[in-house]
């Protein structure tokens, strides 16, 4: 009885794994290790440039391996001493969805969304720019989107279907207000501003944009020279792995 007892107040003093039951081996919940970190998970919602959730997304969660889990939450209390934090956009992404954005970007009719996310490139030009692929690097579960936050700044006001569009590359003030450090383009921008090295980028959009690349380098992560939002885990567990689960609520 007594070693039961024992064993008992062991495992109730075990720090808490992060994993989910609902999630295969090697995968975390982002906030049982970061609960600070920010969430705005775009494709479980309308507000992408789609203009709708997107399949396999069924719950707002940032869903990804342990170790870029992680990585991420390291890089987090880095920044807390500084009053800064991190917002992601985008973590795991289920092939399905993948799949699902192979098909819209084909479907040459839907431009519901253009006037924001693409408005200077067509849409029969989003694979020859590398906007849209077959496969994503998402789907190996070491990739995440994200941006800097002041932790005192409020979060953005939620955006609805009907809200006006603003061309997310028109300086910070005219595009959507996602209550971030000024990046220079809102997440998801389909334009060559959002690329690492963009010509005429203000210096503070510079500055910002090297603040998280160190932080993110600094933290075993690599960046995608299009997008100044993406980031992979450099030694990512899964590298030949594309996952299909879908990203549900926490049980």
């Amino acid at each position: 009885m007594l070693r039961l007892f024992l064993l008992m107040l062991a495992l109730a003093a075990a720090p808490a794994t992060g994993r989910s039951s609902d999630l295969p081996e090697g995968f975390v919940r982002l906030h049982s290790l970061a609960p600070t970190i920010r969430h705005e998970m775009r494709y479980a919602g309308s507000h992408n440039f789609v203009g709708r959730p997107i399949a396999g997304y069924d719950a707002p969660d940032c869903v990804l391996t342990r170790p870029a889990a992680e990585a991420l939450a390291a890089a987090a209390r880095e920044l807390a001493p500084e009053g800064l934090g991190l917002k992601v956009y985008d973590c795991y992404r289920p092939a399905r969805a993948v799949a699902a954005f192979v098909a819209w970007a084909k479907d040459l009719s839907d431009e519901t969304m253009k006037p924001e996310f693409y408005p200077r490139v067509p849409k029969s030009e989003l694979f020859a720019r590398g906007y849209i692929a077959e496969k994503s690097g998402h789907s190996r579960g070491s990739t995440v989107d994200l941006a800097l936050v002041r932790l005192e700044q409020a979060p953005a006001k939620p955006w609805r279907p009907g809200d006006p569009l603003a061309d997310c590359a028109l300086p910070a003030g005219q595009r959507y207000a996602d209550a971030t450090l000024d990046f220079g383009t809102g997440y998801d921008c389909f334009d060559v501003k959002a690329h690492h090295g963009a010509a005429g980028i203000a210096a503070e959009v510079t500055a910002n944009r090297e603040t998280l690349k160190a932080l993110m380098q600094r933290h075993g992560f690599r960046p995608y020279a299009e997008e100044w939002w993406h980031y992979t885990l450099a030694n990512e567990p899964f590298p030949d792995t594309y996952f299909d689960f879908p990203v549900t609520a926490a049980p």
